[in-house]
């Protein structure tokens, strides 16, 4: 069944899920705050600034208003910065007529509320115009669903109905869809992992060689399910796509924008330098300093992520940081 779809975010992540919806058949409105970046999108078919060589299909159209790109669509797909989750919810009620099922498909903690990105929407939109919340999460870099490379990922709510529902929006012959109802673990999965993804790139920047990587990777993934665990997840989550899946890829490869930012600072680059730099948004910054907060609430041990903290919030010695962990008591695993 075709549908009327709004992705609201035209970066590279809501550009690259425009168009597995569009070769899916249903028509697409993306918005966007940047003009130019919109009237590119209508004017060529292209966004080039975040997703060079993609051409677009003619059913995704552009919008700069949000009361425009919504007006008509009974799913709303949420792609911005974690820190613009909150703003976006409220503009967005503002224009709301009718009841929505909105996805989140971004990553990330809210460093100052501590709430996971459908904790927020859910704040900050009305329970008259929510029909339900999904997320979507799993191992997928923009740069390669916008090849059409295969790619498979999770929806999860806590309605498996509503899971279904974007399961059907979404899948295809390359972008396969599976549905799951721990929303709080493929959440974390998703948010968590981009704390590992930045510290494996600091140790690259370094030259601390592949062992000291698969270490971290294995070890990271531990201290992620030891927290997601403390805070109401199924541990097995950690072991599917959400968890094993997007910490292996964002640990790994090189269209990783945590992973590029964590290697500059392991080059020697000032960390507040590096957003610059990057000229993207790095979730894993500000996801370290809330999952450092929420670990100490929890009581759960996370050196790692204690690691990362000093280095990015504390002025720590990247090297020394990272010495520290292999010095740290004799412990079993």
């Amino acid at each position: 069944m075709t549908n009327d779809v709004a992705v609201i975010g035209a970066g590279s992540w809501g550009t690259a899920l425009s168009l597995v919806l569009a070769d899916n058949g249903h028509k697409v409105r993306i918005w966007g705050h940047r003009a130019s970046t919109i009237d590119e999108i209508n004017s060529y078919h292209t966004n080039r600034s975040f997703l060079p060589g993609l051409t677009l299909p003619s059913s995704v159209r552009g919008y700069t208003s949000l009361a425009e790109a919504i007006d008509g669509v009974t799913i709303i797909v949420l792609v911005v910065p974690s820190s613009a989750m909150a703003d976006t919810c409220r503009r967005l009620s503002e224009v709301l007529t009718r009841p929505v099922t909105l996805v989140s498909a971004s990553k990330g903690i809210e460093p100052v509320s501590l709430l996971r990105m459908s904790q927020i929407i859910e704040k900050n939109t009305p329970d008259q115009f929510r029909n339900g919340i999904v997320v979507l999460s799993g191992p997928s870099h923009a740069e390669e669903v916008s090849l059409r490379h295969p790619t498979t990922v999770v929806a999860a709510s806590e309605r498996i109905t509503l899971a279904k529902t974007v399961q059907d929006l979404f899948i295809n012959e390359y972008f396969r869809v599976y549905t799951n109802p721990d929303v709080v673990g493929v959440e974390l999965g998703g948010a968590l992992k981009n704390i590992i993804a930045f510290a494996a790139g600091v140790l690259d920047g370094l030259g601390a060689g592949d062992n000291a990587k698969a270490a971290l990777i294995t070890r990271g993934l531990a201290e992620i399910a030891r927290l997601g665990v403390r805070l109401g997840s199924n541990p097995l989550t950690f072991l599917g796509l959400a968890g094993v899946g997007d910490l292996v890829v964002t640990c790994t490869s090189r269209h990783s924008r945590n992973w590029q930012a964590g290697n500059l600072i392991g080059q020697g680059y000032p960390v507040n330098e590096v957003p610059s730099r990057m000229n993207m948004v790095v979730e894993g910054i500000p996801t370290t300093k809330a999952a450092f907060q929420l670990a100490r609430q929890a009581e759960v041990e996370m050196p790692i992520t204690e690691a990362l903290y000093q280095v990015l919030f504390e002025g720590g010695n990247p090297r020394e940081a990272f010495e520290d962990l292999m010095r740290r008591e004799r412990a079993h695993e």
